[in-house]
Order: structure tokens, then sequence, then C-alpha cells
């Protein structure tokens, strides 16, 4: 019974919806996946570059711009993931040692999530900027209201 408790993220009293730790993190942990995934999708295909002779090291060693064009777009895509997400990474931990992740806090996060996924895929698709910037807008935006009504509700206890 005490794990179950503690494993809740409420203020008796005050109204909010209770939240487990894993309905918190998953939509974190869903990130953190994405950032892994266009890490190793990256090494691929610069490995692979590599080895049909496309790219020489030395013509990449020093981060110079060779690579071809998905190349490009896929390192381009997993580097997004380690700017704006930080500030959600951050945003998760705080919410959830301050007991103000409730159920909209989840919500919001799935959101930025999914927001995130289609940023990265139009990236590494089809990379039309309005496109990707649209989708980008889009999830800062999200993060921007969800830090707000954190800060808010800091300020205000």
């Amino acid at each position: 019974m005490r794990a179950a408790l503690a494993a809740r993220c409420d203020n008796p009293g005050e109204g909010k919806s209770a939240m487990t730790i894993q309905a918190v993190l998953l939509p974190l942990f869903v990130q953190v996946v994405l950032t892994f995934v266009l890490l190793f999708y990256t090494g691929r295909l610069r490995v692979a570059s590599v080895r049909r002779g496309e790219v020489k090291p030395r013509d990449i060693a020093l981060r110079e711009p060779n690579w071809d064009r998905p190349t490009t777009q896929a390192g381009n895509a997993y580097h997004n993931q380690l700017e704006l997400p930080v500030l959600f990474y951050v945003l998760t931990g705080l919410a959830w040692i301050t007991r103000q992740a409730d159920l909209l806090f989840v919500v919001l996060a799935w959101v930025f999530v999914v927001l995130r996924v289609l940023h990265a895929y139009v990236h590494i698709t089809s990379n039309r900027l309005s496109q990707r910037f649209a989708v980008f807008a889009a999830g800062v935006i999200v993060l921007l209201i969800m830090w707000v009504i954190f800060i808010i509700r800091i300020l205000l206890a």
C-alpha cells in the first residue's frame, strides 16, 4: 500500500488528478527512445556512406558538412532532439518532485512528444521547411504553455 501511495503524484485536498510515475514518465521515455532511434539511424547512414566511399573520413573528421542530403537530414533530426527536449526533460522532473504532474501535464507532455515525432519524421523524409517549422512551432507553444502553467502553480502555491 505504501508503494502505491509513493508512486502517486497528488496533493490531497487540492482536487488534482493523481498520476502515477509511469504515466508521467512514459512520454519522456518515448522522447528518449526517439532520440536513440535517430542516433542509430544517423550512425547507420554515416557508416554506410563511408563504406561506399561517398565520404572520406578526412572530409568529415572535424564535423565538416560533407555528408549527403539524407545523412545530413538524419543528423540534423538527431541534433534537434538535444535542443528543445532538454527543457521538457527538466520540466518533467520538476513537475514530479513538486507534485505538479497532473492529468493536464501528462496530456500536454504527450502532445509535445507526438509533435517531436512528427517533426523528426518530416525532417528525415520530405524536409519541407514550412511543414517542419509548423510542427516545431506547435511543439514550442505546447512546451511554453507547460512551463507557464508550472511557473504559475509554483509561484501561487
